[in-house]
Order: C-alpha cells, then structure tokens, then sequence
C-alpha cells in the first residue's frame, strides 16, 4: 500500500470520527438545553459548527487526492 493509499484511510477515517462527533454535540447541547443550560448549549452548537467546517476540509483533502 502506497501513501497516497494510506492517506485516504487516515482522512475516511478522521471524516467518520468527525461526523460521528457532530452528532454527540447536537444531542448534549439538546440536552444542556433541556436542562435549562441555554449558553453551554449554544457554546456546544458553536464547537459542532466549527467541527463541521474542519470537517468540510478533510472532505476537500479526499477529494484531492483523486
């Protein structure tokens, strides 16, 4: 297996982690608002949109290596 090969593991990877995480941040911050917490909940919805957006990067990386 070459690296480019290697790369596209490593990054599919990173990419399911990633979304995987997304998910788990929309729901705690649904249920930091459930309990009332509204500002830990926005600061999370924050962090899942940053994630998103590194996310969108790793996803251009795949892509390039095409």
């Amino acid at each position: 297996m070459n690296f480019v090969e290697k790369a596209r593991i490593r990054l599919e990877h990173w990419i399911t982690h990633s979304d995987h995480h997304d998910e788990e941040y929309a729901l705690f911050a649904d249920q930091l608002e459930g309990e009332g917490k509204t500002e830990s909940a926005k600061q999370l919805r924050e962090v899942a949109e940053l994630s998103s957006r590194s996310t969108d990067c790793l996803r251009k990386a795949l892509k390039a290596l095409d």
